[in-house]
């Protein structure tokens, strides 16, 4: 699903960076930084845990995540959270159950209230079962006017999908003669993906297997690639220090 804020949250922090070039300024810590959460099922099977515990550790690492967010000031978070991909494993239950446990909390979370986090969702997060979705639409409502932060969630998003998607939009628009096929560009294909709004991300943390996750695909070809070598439920701070060293 599209997020449509509008082109001043894009200009917003363009601005702000060609304003650090300007000034010869070195930001000293990124302005987006997305996450994949790969690995939670290995990381249960390895540990001989029930699939329930890796992902209830799982929405502890998340909110974990919201806290250093605020405290090293990172204007925007991504989280991989569900790869549409998993709707058709045996373990989608509990991954549905995990999301709506993780959205009831987040839409009370005094940090997210305190710092205004806006909580925003792309893929087709529509099309899970009606609990998951009513759980993440009072998330979104509840946190709409918050502007300081923004905390993205990938939930049954493909990042090809994304590209494709975004250009049936561009061939509706042209059929419907608001584009013309020459007007077609980088910059319009942008403005059509899921997170068209925000800036690419300046790192993605890669957990689970060292092999790309698809996130973020048409934003990501300048973006480093931090791979932890650990699954999803073992990340820690520390890890995302070193991520932030690694900028």
């Amino acid at each position: 699903m599209e997020i449509r804020y509008g082109k001043n949250l894009l200009n917003k922090f363009r601005d702000l960076i060609k304003s650090e070039k300007e000034e010869g300024i070195r930001p000293k810590t990124p302005k987006h930084i997305a996450i994949t959460t790969d690995g939670i099922i290995k990381w249960a099977k390895k540990n001989d845990k029930p699939l329930e515990e890796a992902y209830s550790q799982s929405n502890l690492l998340v909110k974990s995540t919201i806290k250093t967010q605020i405290i090293n000031n990172i204007p925007i978070i991504t989280i991989y959270l569900l790869p549409s991909e998993l709707v058709r494993n045996d373990s989608f239950p509990a991954a549905v159950d995990a999301i709506v446990n993780l959205f009831n909390e987040l839409k009370n979370l005094e940090e997210i209230k305190k710092n205004m986090v806006k909580i925003s969702v792309l893929g087709k997060w529509y099309d899970l079962p009606g609990r998951a979705v009513d759980a993440i639409k009072e998330a979104i409502d509840t946190t709409k006017d918050y502007d300081a932060f923004f905390l993205n969630f990938c939930i049954n998003y493909d990042g090809q999908e994304e590209i494709v998607d975004a250009c049936k939009l561009i061939a509706r628009q042209i059929k419907s003669e608001k584009l013309d096929i020459d007007a077609i560009s980088k910059d319009q294909i942008k403005e059509n993906i899921y997170s068209s709004y925000f800036l690419p991300p300046d790192i993605i943390i890669k957990n689970g297997k060292e092999v790309l996750s698809g996130i973020l695909l048409w934003d990501s070809p300048n973006t480093r690639i931090f791979f932890t070598k650990k699954l999803w439920p073992d990340f820690s701070k520390s890890d995302f220090s070193d991520a932030l060293k690694e900028y």
